[in-house]
């Protein structure tokens, strides 16, 4: 069985703080209020899981985290677009390893390249 998205996100956040960055984690999802609307928590369709910054430089960086056979949705495709046309820090991480390579290596769109064309 595989290692579930969760773990491998906290593990990742562990690390990365450990070693020269500032980790956040984006708690996203709607719930019904009291009175029966839905609440959003305002965040843009698609954003990944964590963002954060490198102490070194300040350069801004985002991760979408999956486990071994996730796979990213046709919204977070269309967020890796966005970031990959301003050239920002970003990628799809299965690992802390991959975590740390897109970080330390500056890797714009590190693993979307297999769903360039759309869904898997």
């Amino acid at each position: 069985m595989s290692e579930s998205e969760h773990s491998i996100q906290s593990k990742i956040q562990i690390e990365l703080s450990k070693h020269g960055c500032t980790v956040f984690r984006a708690n996203v999802g709607k719930m019904r209020t009291p009175d029966g609307r839905f609440f959003s928590t305002g965040l843009p369709s698609g954003f990944p899981d964590l963002s954060g910054f490198r102490w070194i430089d300040g350069k801004a960086f985002y991760i979408e985290v999956k486990n071994a056979t996730g796979k990213p949705r046709e919204d977070q495709i269309r967020f890796h677009h966005m970031l990959t046309s301003h050239n920002i820090i970003h990628g799809i991480a299965r690992s802390v390893d991959d975590a740390r390579m897109i970080i330390n290596g500056g890797l714009v769109g590190y693993g979307f390249n297999d769903y360039e064309g759309g869904i898997a």
